[in-house]
């Protein structure tokens, strides 16, 4: 933007000085000729009358010394001598003395005016005044210099200006450009001071009142999480009732290992809710931040959760899980909750006997964990990975906590037939820096 509106300024005041320079240096020239000629036109208009009252040689060139050098004032006598030396032709000369009309005529080295002077007895006397080529210019270059200095001084005074004016438009557009990354970077605290032109001004205290508005409805929504997620301790309280109320077999420990996981992943959901926003940008977990996890261990671990209700559902499995170790700068508790979102939503949307295999590879870059089953298919995985959209009556939460999952973790989440006749999901994650120790068999 700078270097348009300096160009703008220079073009515009470049046309502009060079549409007034040109005509004044032409003016000043014209002026400079018109003033040297002038003054030989006077001078020969002034020995006139001393050759109406004589031509004697003597007293002639007395009157020539004392109105200019015989180099530019000459007389031509009517008997044909020259009192000086002539620049001018001899046709000039002669044609003066014929037609008896006043000539002025360029020569080779400058430039003559010839006055013929008629006398008694139609005798015709010329009078030259010449003027050297030098004297025609004299004083232009000089007032030629100084207009270009003038013409260069207001150029660059204008790019300057210019060049300050887009300087201060430029300063708040990366302001407010510095401003908008940040806040789309998570930085809610960010603001920016309004400056520059009125339009600037107007925009950056919309930006203002926009980051003030997205703060208060992130509020909101974390006091709402947190308001939702109080509420499901009613129906976690009645689960460790009816765990108490079957007594001491496998099915009542069942129930309260679960509903203690559920109430510590609420506790987990309260607590992040109630952070403040400012502290839970600053200590958020990311795929830099947080505690490398093994893949296959974790899936491992869920397999052995849910194989007790495939066993009551009469689901055959199967697993595949890499030996190799398969570390990824991933929370395990996030781990853990994406592979229950894809092994439970086996579970919702297949009738039961349904076969599902869950299987763990390691490739060069990423843990790729895979979940095929044998049931119906996903009819629109397009439709199935859009945040925001449910398929086959569920909420659609649980493949938007993969995908996000995924993203964080540099990876993808797709959707493909498999080779069961069911669905294919596939998640990818990229492998952490240091690995961890291989925790032993798979």
């Amino acid at each position: 933007m700078r270097r348009a509106l300096a160009g703008i300024a220079l073009a515009v005041t470049s046309m502009v000085a060079l549409s007034f320079l040109i005509p004044l240096a032409l003016l000043v020239r014209e002026q400079a000729r018109d003033r040297v000629t002038t003054a030989a036109e006077q001078r020969a208009a002034a020995l006139s009358p001393v050759l109406a009252l004589t031509t004697r040689r003597a007293d002639v060139q007395q009157a020539v010394a004392e109105l200019g050098s015989s180099d530019q004032l000459v007389v031509r006598l009517p008997d044909g001598t020259f009192v000086g030396t002539p620049h001018a032709s001899e046709e000039a000369l002669d044609r003066a003395v014929r037609g008896r009309e006043t000539l002025a005529v360029d020569t080779h080295d400058g430039w003559a005016y010839l006055q013929p002077v008629v006398l008694r007895g139609e005798r015709v006397a010329v009078v030259e005044a010449y003027v050297p080529a030098a004297d025609l210019t004299r004083g232009v270059a000089a007032s030629w210099g100084v207009m270009a200095l003038l013409a260069v001084g207001l150029v660059g005074g204008s790019v300057l200006v210019a060049d300050r004016l887009g300087a201060r438009v430029v300063r708040s557009s990366r302001g407010l450009k510095r401003a908008s990354l940040a806040l789309g970077s998570g930085d809610l605290g960010v603001r920016v001071e309004p400056d520059g032109p009125p339009e600037l001004q107007e925009a950056g205290a919309a930006f203002n009142t926009m980051a003030d508005r997205v703060v208060d409805l992130l509020a909101v929504e974390r006091e709402l999480v947190a308001d939702l997620s109080h509420r499901l301790r009613t129906p976690l309280t009645a689960l460790y009732l009816e765990a108490d109320r079957m007594g001491a077999t496998p099915s009542a420990q069942r129930v309260t290992e679960a509903a203690g996981q559920l109430e510590r992943e609420l506790d987990s959901i309260i607590a992040a809710a109630r952070t403040p926003l400012a502290s839970a940008q600053l200590t958020g977990s990311g795929p830099g931040t947080a505690k490398p996890c093994d893949v296959a261990e974790v899936v491992a671990m869920r397999l052995d959760f849910w194989s007790v209700l495939a066993a009551q559902q009469e689901r055959p499995f199967e697993r595949s899980l890499t030996p190799r170790p398969t570390p990824v700068a991933f929370p395990e508790d996030d781990l853990a909750a994406v592979v229950d979102a894809l092994i439970g939503n086996v579970f919702r949307h297949t009738p039961q006997g349904t076969r599902f295999l869950v299987r763990v590879e390691r490739r060069e870059a990423h843990v790729h964990l895979t979940v095929d089953d044998a049931g119906p298919g996903v009819a629109d995985p397009r439709a199935a990975l859009t945040r925001g959209v449910s398929v086959g009556g569920s909420t659609g939460l649980g493949l938007d906590i993969v995908a996000r999952a995924a993203r964080t973790a540099d990876g993808e989440l797709t959707i493909a037939r498999a080779p069961l006749g069911g669905a294919r999901v596939t998640v990818s994650f990229a492998l952490a820096d240091a690995p961890v120790p291989d925790g032993g068999a798979r």
